[in-house]
């Protein structure tokens, strides 16, 4: 099965017909033009500009900003292949963009590559004031026409939401492509634990790029050519002097494990700075200053990390721009695999990048690409392997419940009150085979393989066989009634298929830190269909053990079709040592799980029985 487009009903013209039809009309340069960008405080940012070479159109070229960093570009060893990129991170839009009539900013942020400057902060708001800087230099450029884009993966995307919301009236689209929306609780702190693995892979990398430390940058997959010779000086930069006094600012750049525990809960603040709290890095807390008018189009996978799914979704439902479109595939992080167990390829099928310029040639360009006469969501359903439209989030309005019931079962009625007990394994982990690892740099492309048979060391509850196939397509919900031992405790939920053959598939997973339960309105720009809450100190409530509390939580988004004879399968943990931290340290909590009567724990799961059937076709 595949993920393309090209034969799917969901689009009325599919990325990869509209990419047939808009060949490449300029040549790229050799190389681009370099140069520093000196901003208010004196900071110099090095800057790479392609120019599309041909004939220039009357008032000039709009412009992809590109903000990383993670290396504009390398400078390439003597005697290096010819076939190296210099420029991993941003070559793919460089070679997309600019020969289809774009030029291309690509700037190395503040403190990284050879820029100038220390990073105090994952996402600084200083460096979100150099944002508005550069698209000052660039709509002032004779090549510029005074129109401004953003895109980028992860970190590049959540710079387009912060370039946006620095109100500059020449930005009018950002595509942020598997990028947070609050960076506390889609990519560190998810359900209010910390995702230590992440914290501690991040730093090695960062250090790797900022430093200049070739020896650990030969250990990460995507910077390990042994062609690449530290960041690439400017034009300027003759002798290579500049660039390597901005390596030695780097020195002093934030270290991410002491910087991401100083902050315990959401609005925590940095004891030095009254000012800075968790939510200063996180693109919502700055929504409000996006203009209404931006185009914004929201890219995400169903794999992508421990919440970036979740990020995407809540910035479509949250911001009341017009102009807004969400597209959620069978993808990790990046786009890089296809994480279907029934994918034709392990490499995508689907071009991201076409519907991304089919998206700024409309907003950017004015041109008819049939944008403005599809639904604003396509999602791809698993098990299925089809593509799906929607106009509003979630696809699915109806819903199904299921109680745990007495041994081990789901069933479709409440059940008589008893409780199960589950002493917590802190040994019990997911593996290295998870939707985590592509956070963490690792080069996987197979996920949750080895997931038979893991849920032996859980408490689970399974369902009868399925009479029809079911599709779900949104947050699955957990509403469970919890007596812990002690005071906290951490609840992992993982939903599987038990196909007829006894073959058990992963299908999604959410956690919850029980001192984290306590549920909240959610803040403007920060709306959600599911179970919400802040994450904050005044919230935060331990339990008092031996009473039952509950829990009530989303796991993360999926669309998934459970076929006739299968069974559905909750099962629940209290560690996931591979990734998470331990809580409550060095106590594992004997968890009593409420089942039947007034306590009567459930999973709700948005359901559509008999599986996905067609949207209509015809302007939303």
């Amino acid at each position: 099965m595949s993920d393309s487009d090209a034969m799917c009903s969901a689009w009325r013209k599919p990325p990869s017909r509209y990419l047939e039809e808009r060949p490449p009309r300029f040549r790229l340069p050799e190389r681009p033009r370099s140069l520093y960008l000196t901003m208010r405080d004196g900071c110099r940012l090095a800057a790479d500009i392609y120019l599309p070479l041909g004939e220039t159109p009357v008032g000039g070229f709009p412009t992809i900003l590109i903000l990383t960093p993670y290396y504009r570009r390398f400078a390439l060893r003597e005697g290096a292949s010819p076939t190296t990129d210099p420029s991993p991170n941003a070559g793919k839009y460089r070679d997309f963009f600019v020969p289809r009539g774009y030029a291309l900013v690509v700037v190395d942020v503040r403190g990284t590559g050879a820029s100038f400057g220390t990073r105090d902060s994952f996402r600084s708001p200083v460096e979100r004031e150099d944002y508005r800087e550069i698209a000052d230099w660039i709509v002032a450029q004779p090549w510029s026409n005074g129109i401004i884009g953003s895109t980028g993966i992860s970190y590049l995307g959540a710079a387009a939401c912060f370039l946006a919301s620095t109100g500059h009236k020449a930005v009018k689209a950002i595509a942020p492509l598997f990028a947070v929306w609050n960076t506390y609780a889609d990519h560190l702190y998810p359900g209010g634990v910390l995702l230590n693995n992440l914290a501690r892979t991040y730093d090695e990398l960062m250090i790797g790029l900022d430093h200049d430390r070739r020896d650990i940058l030969a250990r990460q997959p995507y910077f390990s050519n042994p062609d690449f010779a530290g960041p690439q000086p400017v034009d300027e930069d003759v002798d290579g002097s500049l660039c390597r006094a901005a390596v030695r600012e780097h020195l002093a750049n934030f270290h991410m494990p002491d910087f991401i525990s100083e902050f315990q809960f959401a609005d925590s603040r940095l004891p030095y700075d009254e000012a800075f709290g968790a939510f200063s890095f996180s693109p919502y807390h700055y929504a409000e200053s996006i203009d209404p008018d931006v185009a914004i189009y929201s890219i995400s996978g169903w794999m992508d990390g421990a919440g970036f799914s979740n990020g995407s979704i809540a910035r479509y439902l949250s911001l009341p721009n017009k102009k807004q479109h969400l597209l959620l595939g069978p993808w990790d992080h990046g786009a890089r695999t296809n994480v279907s167990p029934w994918r034709k390829s392990v490499q995508p099928e689907f071009n991201v990048l076409a519907e991304v310029l089919r998206f700024f040639d409309h907003y950017l360009m004015g041109l008819d690409t049939g944008l403005q006469h599809e639904s604003p969501i396509h999602y791809f359903c698993l098990h299925e392997e089809q593509w799906r439209e929607a106009t509003s989030w979630p696809p699915i309005e109806d819903s199904k419940i299921f109680y745990l019931s007495a041994s081990g079962a789901l069933s479709a009625a409440i059940g008589s009150p008893g409780e199960d007990i589950y002493r917590v394994d802190f040994t019990v982990g997911t593996g290295s085979l998870t939707r985590h690892e592509r956070l963490s740099a690792i080069d996987t492309s197979e996920y949750y393989t080895d997931w038979q048979g893991r849920d032996e060391r859980m408490l689970s509850y399974t369902s009868p066989p399925l009479e029809e196939k079911v599709e779900i397509a949104g947050h699955p919900v957990v509403d469970l009634w919890l007596k812990s031992s002690e005071r906290d405790a951490v609840l992992h939920i993982y939903l599987s298929e038990v196909e007829a053959d006894g073959t058990v598939r992963y299908v999604t997973e959410g956690v919850l830190r029980a001192l984290h339960r306590k549920e909240a309105e959610p803040q403007r720009f920060q709306k959600w269909t599911w179970p919400f809450r802040d994450f904050s100190r005044a919230n935060a409530e331990p339990l008092t053990p031996g009473e039952p509390a509950r829990m009530r939580f989303a796991l993360l988004p999926t669309a998934w079709v459970f076929q006739r004879g299968s069974r559905i399968r909750m099962s629940i943990a209290g560690a996931d040592c591979d990734h998470y931290v331990q809580l409550p340290h060095g106590r594992p909590p004997v968890l009593g799980i409420q089942r039947g009567g007034r306590m009567a724990s459930a999973l709700t799961l948005p359901w559509r029985q008999g599986g996905i059937q067609s949207k209509t076709r015809g302007k939303p």
